[in-house]
Parts: structure tokens; C-alpha cells; sequence
């Protein structure tokens, strides 16, 4: 079997578009490489600003220009599928998807209606998110969330002070890893005291993963998160020959 060059990376079957950021992301977090046991590869978006989601009006036509052209830009240095390093990138959903001929899958939002039918389509979906205020209709139409059919309790980060300083408005260069992983513990329980029937929670903030263990074990409940949703498109992408006895 011929094998076809012509490319200056192979191996990477997972490219991650992320937002040009410099807080320290940490293992777990999805722009550390450390984080997965398979190599992938990270691009940044150039020129796309990290408060882009801020706008209620969803992005204009530059900006979604820029997404596309990284996202091309990865189907063409090879890798097998693309994410990205925020969940609001649900926005963007469906044209980087009409876009390129690979799978795309732009925010762990898209688990929401899978895990509401793992639960027999009755319980609730905590969603954890770096902005409660900002995260709305547009974002659940991108990925195709019908709130009136999937019951869903949203708590926000936004208002935490390690988290908004390091992660929104980047204005402290460092992280307290103890100090942040408490201000997730205590927006779970919130959002479990808000809506008691919640029966699993789907993070979709990049930066939440390093802590789902320590809310899983807080709660007792499934936690669905970016790296979740990466794995799983991974071991769609590159299947493996399985070796065995009978």
C-alpha cells in the first residue's frame, strides 16, 4: 500500500483551535498537550480577542472568517477532526462544520441532548459555564439544544475571583489551583441546591476539566467535559485493532 507525503506534520488527529490567551493552563485544561495520551494539535485563532463571546449579537462576519480559515487551515496540515478551546464556540458550529470535510465539534454543549437521553429523557443537565450572563439562546441553537425539551440548570463562574481574574480578565498571571478547584466545588453544589433533580453535570468552559474528579466525588454524578467529548471523537477518528484470545 502506497503512503502519501506531502504535509510537514503527521500523527495529530485532533486539532484544537484556541483563543490567543497567556493565563497558565494547566493538565487537564484543553490547551495542554499533557492532558491527553495521544498527540493533537494546537493552533491559535489569530486576532480573535478572548472577551469575543461577550457579545450578545454572536460573531460578525470577520470574525467568523478567522474561524474558518484556522479550522481549513488544520484539515489541510492533516488532523482527523477539530475542536476547540471554548465552549461558546458553539456559535460557530455549523457553518466551521459546512466548512471543512472533517468532523468538527466546537463545544461539549453537544453532548447535552445525548446525556438527556442516556437519563431516559427525564433529568436535568447542570451545565457549568464561564459565563451564565452570556450563554443563551444562540449558543443552544448552534448545537442543537431545545431548552423547552432538555431540562437544564446553569450556574456561571463568572462571579468567582480567582476565576475571573486568572480566566476572563486574565489580569492575574498566575493560578491557585486550591483556590479555583474550591470556587468550582462550590458552583456544583450551588447549582445543586438550585435544581436538586439535576442527575449530571456537562461542563462547558476548556478550563473546567481539571477539576471534574473533584466534583464527581463531591456529588456522586457523572461529569461530562471537553476532554470527555475529545476522547470520544479520538477513538471515532483513529479506531484500534483489537488483540485477544478465545
Amino acid at each position: 500500500m502506497g503512503i502519501q507525503g506531502g504535509r510537514a506534520f503527521y500523527g495529530e488527529a485532533i486539532g484544537i483551535m484556541l483563543n490567543k490567551i497567556t493565563y497558565p493552563m494547566i493538565p487537564g485544561n484543553v490547551g495542554n498537550a499533557s492532558t491527553y495520551d495521544f498527540p493533537v494539535r494546537i493552533v491559535n485563532t489569530p486576532d480573535l480577542p478572548t472577551d469575543w463571546w461577550c457579545d450578545e449579537r454572536g460573531p460578525d462576519a470577520t470574525r467568523m472568517a478567522k474561524v474558518i480559515a484556522t479550522a481549513r487551515r488544520l484539515e489541510a496540515e492533516g488532523v482527523r477532526a477539530i475542536t476547540t478551546g471554548c465552549g461558546f464556540y458553539a456559535i460557530f458550529q455549523r457553518a466551521v462544520a459546512d466548512a471543512v470535510r472533517i468532523p468538527v465539534f466546537t463545544s461539549p454543549l453537544l453532548m447535552v441532548p445525548i446525556v438527556h437521553r442516556m437519563l431516559g429523557g427525564k433529568g436535568r443537565i447542570g451545565i457549568l459555564t464561564a459565563g451564565s450572563k452570556t450563554l443563551g439562546v444562540r449558543h443552544f441553537e448552534g448545537v442543537g439544544i431545545d431548552p423547552a425539551k432538555t431540562p437544564l440548570g446553569i450556574v456561571g463562574l463568572e462571579d468567582y475571583p480567582e476565576f475571573r481574574t486568572v480566566i476572563l480578565e486574565e489580569s492575574k498571571p498566575d493560578v491557585d489551583t486550591e483556590v479555583m478547584e474550591a470556587e468550582v466545588l462550590d458552583a456544583a453544589r450551588k447549582l445543586l441546591r438550585l435544581y436538586p433533580d439535576t442527575e449530571a453535570f456537562v461542563f462547558e468552559c476548556s478550563d473546567l476539566p481539571p477539576f471534574s474528579r473533584a466534583v464527581q466525588d463531591a456529588t456522586g454524578l457523572p461529569v461530562f467535559d471537553f476532554i470527555t467529548m475529545i476522547r470520544w471523537v479520538h477513538s471515532a477518528v483513529v479506531q484500534k485493532r483489537y488483540q485477544g484470545f478465545m
